[in-house]
């Protein structure tokens, strides 16, 4: 892989990873409720699990979204209904008088599985390994691309996490933690808007 080709796989990485998206909300949302402590697994899992599936999605699986376009539709089908579960989970998190947060923070394990139910995770692998994978590389071009990836997806994710410790702040009583939840699970869902266009 060049050295421009590292930069524009770079550029292209960090524009997708930083900007809103499924993946950002909940992390700001929940660094907001938890912390960016507790926070960490989930976004571990996040870029941990979407390197990964950039990966797999370079050595072949590629192709088969293309000749099975129903795969697609299963995916945002998925993909809809949990997102909408989370946005209830977000908006439901904080009680309004207390401002606790009630439940758990997602694990690594269920942010890395999120990310095969992510339309935006999916679309932003298959995109990296079409136009930055070296043709002819192989496995070993599809694992420099999940890498570089993975390597400017996890400062990027964390960015919001961060955003959402800060957020918490200037929130100070649960009844603000509480509309904060509910605008952070809106827009989650309106996240939806885009997936179900397309």
């Amino acid at each position: 892989m060049t050295q421009d080709l590292i930069l524009a796989l770079m550029g292209y990485a960090l524009a997708t990873s930083i900007t809103p998206g499924p993946n950002n909300l909940m992390l700001m949302a929940s660094g907001a409720n938890f912390g960016l402590a507790r926070t960490l697994p989930h976004m571990a899992g996040v870029s941990l699990g979407h390197g990964f599936m950039t990966f797999v999605l370079g050595l072949g699986l590629v192709q088969v979204f293309e000749s099975f376009p129903v795969v697609r539709i299963v995916l945002t089908v998925l993909c809809s209904a949990y997102l909408l579960w989370l946005a209830w989970k977000i908006a439901n998190a904080a009680p309004p008088k207390e401002g606790q947060p009630v439940g758990t923070p997602l694990t690594f394990l269920q942010a890395a599985a999120f990310q095969w139910v992510n339309p935006k995770a999916i679309f932003m692998s298959i995109t990296a390994q079409t136009n930055y994978a070296p043709e002819g590389a192989g496995w070993t071009g599809a694992l420099m691309v999940a890498a570089v990836f993975a390597c400017i997806n996890l400062p990027s994710v964390g960015v919001w996490a961060w955003m959402g410790v800060q957020v918490k702040r200037f929130l100070g009583t649960g009844a603000r933690l509480r509309a904060f939840n509910i605008v952070m699970a809106l827009l989650l869902v309106a996240s939806l808007i885009p997936i179900l266009l397309h």
